[in-house]
C-alpha cells in the first residue's frame, strides 16, 4: 500500500476537506495575542489562559525518540482509544464500510465502530487464541483490521514474524491496526520498526499502562506520514491538555523512561510468582499465558468472583465474553497488593474444598 492508497480507502468527503485552522495550527509571531478569543487573565502558574500546541513539539519529539520513529509519524491522542476512533472516522463510511476484529479482543473497537455506524466483521481467535489462518480472506471488504498484541483480555501474544505475512498481504487492500497498549510489557513484539516498510500499518500506543499514567489520557498513532496527515484533519482542534503535555514529556525523558523499565520488570516478576501460586490451587481451571500486565484465569464457577468482592477485591469478571466463561482477569499490582490477593485466593479454594 502506498500513501495513494491510504487516500483511495480515506472517506471521499476528507480528502477534499481543509482542516479547522485553530489559533495554534495558523501559528503567527509576536507579543501581543489577539486571535483566539482566549481571556487575557492569566490566574495559574504556569499559565492556562492559552490554548496549547496542536501537537506539542516537546512530546512528539520525546515520543517518536522513545518509538525511534520521525515526528512526523507520530499523532498525539487522548489515549489510544481517541486513535481508534479517529482511523474508523478518518476511513470508514457510516453505513457503508465495516472494520474487522478478531475476538475476543478490546472491546471498544466493536463500541467506536458502532458509534460510527461502521459495521464490525468478526474473525474468532483459534481454541489457542492464535489468529485465523485464513484470516486474511475473511475480511469482506473491511477497510480497518485490529489486532491487539498483546491481547486484551487474554494476554495472549504474536510475534512480528506471524504478524508481517498479513501486514504484506493485505498491503494493497486494508490498513492493518496493531494495538500495542502492554508493548512495553513484552517489547520484543513491537511491529513499529516496520511501519516505514509497510505504509498500511498503524500501531497504537499509550501512557496509561507501563508508564503509570492512566489518569492523564495520552496514547499515541504510529503511522506514515499519509495516514498521520489524513488524521489530523478528523482529530480536535486541541486534543492534548497542556498539563498533560508537560508531565508525559518529562516521562517520555531518557530518566522516565528508565523509571518505567524497572517498573515493568518489576511487574513481571510478580505476574510470573503469581502465576506459579495460583495454578497449584483446586478450582482453578487454566491459567493462561500473558504479556501483559494482567493474568486471566479461568476458574471452576462463578463463586470465586463473588468470594473475592466480599473480600474487598475487585478484579474483571470476563465470564460475559464468548469462550470466557468462568474466566477472571487479574492486574498486576504492588508487592503488598498481589501478597494480599494470594492469600485471599488460598483462602477462598480452602473454604471451596472444605
Amino acid at each position: 500500500m502506498s500513501n495513494s492508497l491510504a487516500q483511495q480507502l480515506a472517506r471521499p468527503e476528507l480528502l477534499a476537506m481543509t482542516p479547522y485552522q485553530s489559533a495554534r495550527r495558523i501559528g503567527g509571531s509576536g507579543d501581543i495575542w489577539l486571535n483566539a478569543n482566549e481571556s487575557p487573565f492569566a490566574e495559574t502558574e504556569p499559565s492556562y489562559n492559552r490554548y496549547p500546541e496542536f501537537q506539542p513539539d516537546a512530546l512528539i519529539e520525546n515520543y517518536s525518540r522513545y518509538s525511534q520513529l520521525t515526528p512526523e509519524q507520530v499523532l498525539a491522542s487522548r489515549g489510544a482509544d481517541e486513535a481508534i476512533e479517529l482511523l474508523i472516522r478518518t476511513f470508514c463510511i457510516p453505513g457503508q464500510d465495516s472494520i474487522t476484529i478478531c475476538t475476543p479482543t478490546y472491546g471498544m473497537y466493536a463500541i467506536s465502530a458502532a458509534t460510527c455506524n461502521v459495521a464490525v466483521n468478526t474473525v474468532p481467535l483459534t481454541d489457542s487464541w492464535e489468529l485465523d489462518p485464513q484470516l486474511t480472506d475473511k475480511l469482506n471488504g473491511s477497510k480497518l483490521l485490529f489486532i491487539c498484541n498483546p491481547n486484551n483480555p487474554t494476554g495472549s501474544t504474536l510475534t512480528p514474524q506471524q504478524l508481517e505475512p498479513i501486514v504484506a498481504k493485505l498491503s494493497q487492500q486494508c490498513i492493518v491496526v496493531v494495538d500495542e497498549a502492554y508493548i512495553e510489557f513484552s517489547p520484543e513484539l513491537s511491529m513499529a520498526s516496520l511501519i516505514k516498510q509497510y505504509p498500511n500499518l498503524v500501531v497504537l500506543r499509550t501512557l496509561s499502562k507501563a508508564f503509570a499514567l492512566a489518569g492523564l489520557r495520552c496514547g499515541f498513532m504510529l503511522a506514515n506520514q499519509g495516514i498521520i496527515e489524513l488524521a489530523k484533519k478528523v482529530i480536535a482542534p486541541y486534543p492534548i491538555p497542556a498539563p498533560v503535555a508537560e508531565i508525559a514529556s518529562e516521562r517520555l525523558t531518557e530518566a522516565g523512561v528508565q523509571i518505567m523499565k524497572e517498573h515493568v520488570a518489576e511487574l513481571n516478576q510478580l505476574a510470573a510468582k503469581f502465576k506459579e501460586q495460583v495454578s497449584v490451587l483446586e478450582g482453578v481451571s487454566n491459567v493462561y499465558s500473558s504479556g501483559a500486565n494482567f493474568i486471566l484465569i479461568r476458574f471452576n464457577d462463578q463463586r470465586w468472583f463473588n468470594a473475592l468482592g466480599e473480600a474487598g477485591i475487585v478484579v474483571r469478571n470476563q465470564s460475559n465474553v464468548a469462550t470466557l466463561e468462568n474466566c477472571l482477569r487479574f492486574s498486576i499490582g504492588s508487592r503488598s497488593e498481589m501478597k494480599r490477593l494470594i492469600e485471599t485466593l488460598q483462602q477462598i479454594a480452602k473454604q471451596q474444598a472444605a
